[in-house]
């Protein structure tokens, strides 16, 4: 869908009416009231049209363990604010949320998945015993309950016959080549997507040797445009854990995770809206934070609604312009 500019302008001054510096006492207030009321107005008919008249919207999750359970808090602000979510996209932790949601699950399901991670016994993938089968044998890690999860919710389901079109990205260990997956079985992509490199051995599929997609691509923008997103919400969670890892395990994780936020730098760029849950805090295997995580996803959604509401409301300004 084209943007018109001068459509986008128009549009710019409803939104940002603020007054001069010599307007009489009330105007701010009556200025922040009208704004609100222009970006109500322009939402309401925004929202009521069909896809293929807006801007198709794309969710963007970037990876994170278990601080990416955030990005529920997220979808559950986006979903209460009547946001629409055209095509979602995730990586490693993304993946698996997003893959929840395109599956269909509501959101009310994907918490509870975040309140029992304790239960799921998730963080045993990343416990003493398997620290010790990566020191003492020499062999990578096989993640039992994680694959559990994922075979649980996501087994026996295909890309083709999900709630909302869903790509999630993976990396070709030997080459190095990021891998998107849009089509096929959906549970070994998203146990791929989710499967970090050097710690968990690789998902062997078709030929390949895939591992954790954070590692080439931890916000995936473009996997989202890729299946036809044109306007892209990025949720991110970044690491800002600064206490030093106590074992190799939390180490290897801990490297990886500095890599996702360095490769995010750059990547965030390329959204055309991004909300950032203050979740950095909490570590990778931290599974039993889960929840606080989307918790913090929600408040930061929250606060950014207004302001991604009049970035989407500007991206669709030909097409709104046409209607009124």
């Amino acid at each position: 869908m084209k943007l018109f500019p001068r459509a986008a302008a128009c549009l710019s001054l409803l939104l940002a009416g603020t007054p001069c510096c010599a307007a009489p006492p009330g105007a701010a207030r009556a200025s922040a009231t009208r704004e609100g009321f222009v970006r109500d107005m322009l939402w309401e008919k925004l929202v009521a049209m069909p896809e293929g008249e807006r801007p198709p919207v794309g969710v963007a999750l970037s990876g994170g363990g278990a601080r990416g359970f955030a990005h529920t808090g997220v979808l559950e602000a986006l979903n209460y604010a009547g946001f629409p979510i055209d095509r979602i996209s995730g990586t490693s932790m993304g993946s698996v949320i997003g893959g929840f949601y395109a599956s269909g699950m509501t959101i009310d399901r994907i918490w509870d998945f975040g309140r029992r991670t304790s239960e799921l016994k998730l963080d045993r993938d990343f416990g003493g015993f398997s620290l010790l089968k990566l020191l003492l044998t020499e062999q990578l890690i096989s993640p039992k309950y994680i694959t559990q999860v994922i075979e649980d919710n996501l087994g026996g389901r295909d890309f083709s016959g999900l709630k909302t079109p869903f790509a999630c990205v993976a990396m070709d260990f030997r080459t190095g080549e990021k891998i998107v997956f849009y089509e096929g079985p959906l549970a070994i992509a998203v146990r791929a997507s989710v499967n970090l490199p050097g710690i968990f051995a690789p998902v062997e599929y078709r030929h390949r040797y895939l591992v954790d997609g954070g590692v080439v691509d931890f916000i995936p923008i473009d996997a989202a445009r890729s299946i036809g997103a044109e306007w892209v919400l990025a949720s991110v969670t970044e690491n800002s854990v600064d206490e030093m890892p106590s074992n190799v395990l939390l180490s290897l994780l801990q490297v990886i995770d500095i890599r996702g936020s360095i490769l995010a730098e750059g990547q965030e760029k390329g959204a055309d809206f991004v909300v950032k849950p203050r979740a950095g805090g909490i570590k990778v295997a931290d599974f039993e934070r889960c929840a606080e995580a989307g918790e913090l996803g929600r408040a930061a959604a929250r606060e950014s609604m207004d302001a991604a509401r009049n970035a989407y409301i500007l991206r669709s300004a030909g097409a709104l312009l046409e209607r009124i």
